[in-house]
């Protein structure tokens, strides 16, 4: 429980992190959100939970495939609000968007022979 806790509070604090340097600096907040620090840190929690070098490296494979189909959204919904769309339902929007490319991206990756 007390690695739980330590993950959970860590991950806030990134979080928290990058909405103070947002109001600030959008930008910069924007460059901090990009980089992979939870992808890196669930990999790094991975491999000390496990020491499972195929699981790790199954994983970070996965985690490949699945930002791409991610990326969309990070255009859609500023688009949708400077085109004065609702937060909520931008949001809302870029989220469903995203877990239908997902489906699409698990059927296209399966042609490869990838399996997600």
């Amino acid at each position: 429980m007390t690695a739980f806790a330590v993950r959970a509070i860590l991950s806030g604090l990134i979080v928290a992190l990058i909405a103070m340097v947002a109001r600030r600096n959008p930008t910069a907040g924007a460059l901090i959100a990009s980089l992979p620090l939870v992808s890196l840190l669930g990999m790094i929690w991975l491999w000390r939970d496990t020491g499972d070098a195929a699981r790790l490296a199954d994983h970070a494979e996965a985690t490949f495939y699945y930002v791409l189909p991610s990326l969309p959204m990070f255009l859609l919904i500023p688009w949708m609000l400077r085109h004065g769309g609702n937060f909520w339902v931008a949001i809302s929007a870029g989220c469903v968007m995203t877990i239908l490319l997902y489906l699409v991206t698990i059927v296209i990756a399966a042609r490869f022979g990838v399996r997600l």
